[in-house]
């Protein structure tokens, strides 16, 4: 409405001058066509020599404005109210124009302003949250051996809680990765490590099974956000011929969070005394120390990040010229005094900004409710949240996700299930070797006897025990079947997979002991009484092979470093499908060596050679993510593709748990196939190596 007034008052103007420009007059005389040609002619003869740029406009002294002037502001206001009425297509167009533009000239900046100290400070912030991640993949396998008899945990409950930390990464990753796009990087970065750090905190104090599994859940939640953000943060300040080597360094920190996890475990957890007891009711054991200093990588990067900026890329994306520039010339300055050259100056002046086309509106502080406006802030931001998630599958990007997301899919199914089955795997060859050396006593008949030392891994049969006594001691794994108690006596009894069989029980006292109703299976109990049975659940005995499983996770983490240090290397010389498609199929061939290892030192053998196989694909797979995406979409698109790795973890873990002491074919021919078909896959998706981030 404002253009069409403005059209008006000119031609109103134009009239007035007598420059009709179209306009017929009214007089009712003929004007012949030959008459315009004498007009020119005679305008020619009296406006020659005469400058139109000294002209005085007649209609100057009367406060009337110039044509001129009106046009000029017309023009001026032309592209506010052209982006009112034109075609979204045709904003996102010229916007997807100013991205390709500012793309290659932030490339170029990044270049300018080399890479040094900053990115070498930002590198070890961001590994700290990246190793908090490694060791929460771990924790909660070291812990259960310890935890179940603390928490009186079931067999379905461990499963539960070794699960539950999988599925808060996973929705962790969806979400926090789709704010990271909206909000920041560094802001949704600190959101997330401070959610780990204070759940984390909080679980290695709660007492009860349901709030651990809450404070585990909510912990996986926030640092299952921080892996997309990571990568996303880092690249933005990596030039091109950086971004492949340096992006696989920094994974090398997820490994440093597995060897630290297994390190901790070793030398806190077999400790049972390092805690205390506040009552019968409150005990903070060893394991409950362990939990508390594996938060502490989260605590640091969190500490730390706060002195570090936001993405310059992502200020760019959102319009904020100024402060993006400050931040790259800060980055420019800090690396050129680390270099020696402080006088170099910072050349920088004007960097293109993409058209912005969503603007969040902030409604005003008197309308409605506090609550009402952060209702509105809220459903807004996950609109635009969802809206990302959406263009991720347009006809641009489709073909692209799809097949990262059939990778990242197969590689985790086969990677997560078998680095649990491996573990499972030796304890049931472990559990084999126990029970083969079980003792076995038959028709023993004893009386009179005090026992007070540790039976364990033992069968009595067809015994017979009169006027015995049982006191402070332990059973482990002891069977009693078919035998006979008579007038005995037991006190402060623990027992740990101790079992009576059609046994006869007769005028015997229970004081103090753990031998609950259902230790007794099929058994006549004859006037005999328990008194003050033992609450809860205790930890009876340390595990022989705790140490061994510690050594498996620790020698399995270690197992990664030449193949991180290989894949550094040669990310940007091979490209990254072929470092994909290679490490996948090498993978799955040491897979199906998984057949000859019968015994514990040959799975640990090729529980190792399948992670330093695996892991450059792993990598690779973080940079091309990276590189594929546009720095509005990269968070988000990272953080789908890693929701779906957890989401095959979790179906690894619980497919290939459920076969251990069946079969290896299953798992070994499930892992290997699904190797297979995503490495050939992999080959099918564009090479990023020699392109500039979007």
């Amino acid at each position: 409405q404002g253009g069409r007034e403005a059209n008006q008052v000119s031609d109103d103007y134009r009239y007035q001058d007598g420059n009709y420009e179209g306009y017929a007059p009214n007089d009712g005389y003929y004007r012949g066509g030959d008459e315009t040609a004498h007009e020119e002619d005679a305008q020619s003869d009296v406006t020659e020599g005469h400058d139109e740029d000294d002209e005085v406009y007649e209609g100057e002294y009367q406060g009337i404005p110039h044509p001129d002037d009106i046009k000029e502001k017309q023009k001026k206001r032309a592209p506010a109210m052209d982006d009112e009425y034109r075609d979204r297509a045709d904003l996102m167009a010229e916007r997807m124009e100013d991205e390709e533009q500012l793309a290659h000239q932030y490339e170029n900046i990044i270049e300018e302003c080399g890479h040094g100290r900053f990115q070498w400070t930002l590198f070890f912030v961001l590994g700290l949250a990246l190793m908090a991640d490694g060791v929460e993949v771990f924790v909660v396998g070291f812990v259960l051996p310890s935890a179940e008899k603390d928490m009186c945990l079931s067999s379905s409950n461990k499963g539960m809680l070794g699960l539950i930390v999988y599925l808060g990464m996973m929705v962790g990753a969806v979400m926090l990765g789709g704010l990271a796009d909206k909000l920041g990087r560094k802001k949704c970065l600190i959101i997330s490590l401070a959610i780990n750090a204070a759940f984390a905190f909080l679980s290695s104090f709660v007492q009860g099974y349901g709030f651990f599994l809450f404070c585990r859940l909510i912990s996986g939640l926030g640092i299952g956000g921080s892996l997309p953000i990571v990568f996303a943060y880092f690249s933005e300040f990596l030039s091109r011929e950086k971004r492949g080597e340096h992006l696989s360094w920094l994974c090398m920190f997820w490994m440093i969070g597995g060897i630290f996890a297994s390190a901790m475990a070793w030398s806190i957890i077999p400790h049972y005394g390092w805690g205390f007891s506040m009552g019968t009711k409150y005990h903070f054991h060893s394991w409950r120390v362990f939990v508390l200093v594996c938060s502490l990588p989260c605590i640091a990067s969190l500490v730390a990040l706060k002195f570090m900026p936001e993405s310059p890329r992502f200020l760019l994306e959102i319009g904020k010229h100024d402060e993006a520039w400050m931040i790259l010339k800060q980055v420019h300055d800090t690396n050129m005094q680390a270099k020696g050259e402080p006088e170099r100056v910072f050349t920088v002046s004007y960097i293109k900004t993409p058209k912005q086309v969503d603007e969040f509106i902030e409604i005003q502080s008197s309308t409605g409710t506090w609550y009402q406006r952060w209702l509105v802030r809220i459903t807004t931001t996950f609109k635009q949240v969802w809206d990302n998630v959406l263009y991720c599958l347009t006809a641009q990007y489709r073909m692209n996700t799809l097949m990262l997301a059939v990778v990242w899919f197969t590689m985790a199914l086969s990677y997560y299930g078998l680095i649990v089955w491996f573990p499972d795997m030796i304890r049931y060859l472990q559990e084999e070797a126990y029970e083969s050396r079980v003792k076995i006593f038959d028709e023993e008949e004893v009386s009179h006897f005090t026992f007070n030392f540790t039976l364990e891994n033992q069968i009595h049969r067809n015994g017979e025990y009169r006027n015995d006594k049982f006191i402070g001691m332990k059973f482990k794994e002891v069977r009693f079947e078919d035998s006979l108690f008579e007038e005995c006596y037991f006190e402060d009894v623990t027992s740990s997979e101790t079992f009576f069989e059609n046994c006869t029980i007769i005028s015997t006292v229970f004081y103090n002991t753990d031998l609950y109703e259902h230790k007794f299976i099929n058994c006549r109990l004859i006037n005999s009484t328990f008194l003050k049975e033992k609450e809860g659940c205790h930890l009876d005995f340390e595990e022989d092979n705790d140490f061994l499983i510690y050594l498996v996770s620790f020698l399995g983490s270690l197992s990664v470093l030449p193949g991180n240090i290989i894949s550094a290397l040669l990310m940007d010389k091979i490209g990254r499908i072929k470092m994909i498609g290679g490490s996948m199929l090498i993978s799955a061939v040491c897979c199906f060596f998984l057949f000859f290892g019968n015994s514990e030192s040959a799975m640990i053998g090729w529980q190792c050679l399948f992670c330093g196989a695996s892991i450059a694909a792993w990598n690779a797979l973080d940079v091309i993510t990276v590189e594929l995406y546009p720095t509005d979409k990269r968070a988000t698109a990272f953080g789908i593709l890693n929701g779906l790795c957890k989401f095959g973890a979790i179906l690894g873990n619980s497919i290939f748990a459920s076969f251990v002491g069946i079969t290896k074919v299953v798992p070994i021919l499930l892992a290997s196939s699904a190797l297979v078909g995503g490495g050939l896959l992999a080959l099918r998706l564009p090479e990023t190596r020699d392109q500039v981030l979007m």
